[in-house]
């Protein structure tokens, strides 16, 4: 109780100050608890005369904000230095997990209850609480500070300041090692919904591209040389079976990661009689974590999610790759649109497909991520140790760019034109046709490896006189073997060879139909 000399000092300093110009509780607030009391710091002297008239007295001529005490500070004597805070603080990026540790919270302090740890009038007033703070940081006016740590303590404080005493009984049986790790999951899972829904935009870009260019052959490429003709909607939807394992690869890190740690407590678990079903259950987990030492170490899941979108992120740099490569002069296949280009400070003619350079560069940050968070946990002793508190700026970094990285790909699909002109007259250079004539020789029951040197020599020939297959006549054909017959040219020249693949999975016309048609039914595409 505060003394009657104090509460005039109160009432002279408040009526000389308003508490808006001396102390602004949106940006610092005292140690003292909402009450009554009274503490001393070094040139400066806090008077509390109730929740609404806080006010101070200075006693030299440094101001110096008083520090609040830590909520695990009662075995500690002296308060940590200025650079330690700063050095240790995650509040200024694990404030991301703020709607995922409300919602922990709210299951943890519902459990309490029904378990008889806490009453449920301190349930409804820790609930009620934890929705005005959540109300509070969506409108934008609660005030995230380095000197409480993370969001779990700067939830909690706050939750303290705002309802008092029930508030501390919320981290009965919880240690932050488990909750953080309980957010860390919960916003994993949302990521991983998130990340699919982009793909998903993606392939149905492509599978429409697809759609727009049916019948343009292209040359397909192997050791970036000439290879074998391929039709364009084949190769667009082979890109379209990438992103669909990146799908399956992240449906299965989610199925792995939808544990629920939380009750594992920092590491041994707990003596109190929680239940640990009960929250996992609130929280749409599968099931607790069987072993508490493994939940609290665990960071596999993590490590899968990186790996996860750094295997999509280097498809897309592929595609970049790919779509720069055609973009250019020295090819001209593509065109993209003025919407998805930029130009050169410098030179007044250029069009640069940028969007996919930058595809193709950011893949090497998410892999960096993946690396990261690789190194940071290969020398780790059970359990928790708090270099994992560097788990989750290289994550939120790499769910970030792989966002961004699928959504500006789907856009470039979305603007580009394929150049068909440009692209049938590149076809006949590099004997694109020489396997489907190499096959011909099989079909006439010449062994393959001979078929390959007579084609081989074939080539030879067409070197010698600057022409294609298709250009040589029957009788120079048959100089070479006499296996050659008038129907030799109905598989000669890129059309023909196309209209000869038949295998499943292959570049036939039918082939490409069936799986275009597959792809069109599986997205709920409209055509």
């Amino acid at each position: 109780m505060e003394s009657i000399c104090e509460r005039s000092l109160c009432n002279s300093i408040t009526s000389r100050f308003s508490l808006s110009s001396l102390w602004r509780r949106s940006s610092f607030e005292p140690r003292l608890r909402l009450g009554y009391g009274r503490i001393i710091q070094k040139g400066l002297q806090v008077v509390s005369c109730a929740p609404e008239t806080m006010s101070y007295v200075q006693t030299d001529s440094t101001m110096k904000k008083p520090k609040e005490e830590k909520l695990w500070g009662g075995r500690f004597e002296e308060s940590v230095t200025d650079a330690v805070e700063r050095f240790t603080e995650s509040i200024s990026y694990d404030k991301t997990l703020y709607k995922q540790d409300i919602m922990g919270s709210r299951a943890h302090a519902t459990m309490l209850a029904h378990q008889g740890l806490i009453s449920d009038s301190d349930r409804d007033s820790i609930l009620k609480g934890l929705d005005e703070i959540a109300r509070s940081i969506e409108a934008g006016k609660f005030v995230w500070r380095a000197d409480r740590e993370d969001v779990h303590m700067n939830i909690e404080a706050a939750l303290t300041d705002l309802i008092g005493e029930p508030a501390k009984k919320l981290h009965t049986a919880r240690s932050r090692n488990d909750q953080v790790l309980t957010d860390f999951r919960l916003w994993c899972r949302e990521a991983i919904d998130e990340i699919l829904a982009h793909i998903k935009r993606l392939q149905v870009s492509l599978v429409t591209l697809a759609t727009k260019n049916g019948g343009l052959i292209v040359p397909g490429y192997t050791h970036l040389q000439r290879a074998q003709p391929v039709l364009l909607q084949h190769l667009l939807l082979s890109f379209v079976e990438q992103l669909e394992r990146d799908v399956g690869r992240l449906v299965d890190c989610k199925v792995r990661l939808n544990f629920c740690p939380l009750g594992a407590c920092a590491l041994a678990g707990t003596g109190l009689p929680i239940d640990r079903f009960m929250t996992s259950d609130a929280l749409g987990f599968t099931a607790p974590m069987r072993n508490s030492i493994d939940a609290v170490s665990d960071r596999d899941f993590a490590l899968e999610f990186l790996s996860a979108n750094s295997i999509t992120a280097i498809h897309l740099s592929r595609i970049g790759e790919e779509w720069v490569l055609w973009a250019s002069e020295e090819f001209g296949f593509l065109t993209p649109s003025d919407a998805v280009s930029t130009g050169s400070s410098i030179m007044p003619q250029k069009k640069n497909p940028d969007p996919m350079e930058l595809v193709r560069g950011k893949s090497a940050r998410i892999v960096g991520d993946l690396v990261s968070v690789l190194v940071l946990c290969k020398g780790l002793p059970h359990a928790y140790n708090r270099d994992l508190q560097e788990d989750k700026e290289p994550l939120f970094d790499s769910v970030r760019t792989i966002i961004g990285m699928l959504e500006v790909t789907a856009e470039f699909a979305q603007n580009i034109t394929f150049n068909r002109e440009r692209i049938q007259k590149s076809l006949p250079a590099g004997h694109l046709d020489a396997t489907t004539l190499a096959d011909y020789l099989v079909k006439k029951g010449v062994p393959f490896r001979t078929s390959h040197d007579i084609v081989g020599r074939s080539v030879a020939l067409c070197v010698t006189k600057n022409c294609q297959l298709s250009e040589l006549t029957l009788d120079e054909l048959r100089s070479i073997n006499l296996v050659f017959e008038e129907d030799v040219f109905d598989f000669l020249g890129v059309e023909n060879a196309v209209k000869k693949f038949c295998s499943y999975g292959s570049t036939g016309s039918k082939c490409v139909a069936d799986q275009l048609g597959f792809w069109i039914t599986k997205l709920d595409i409209s055509v």
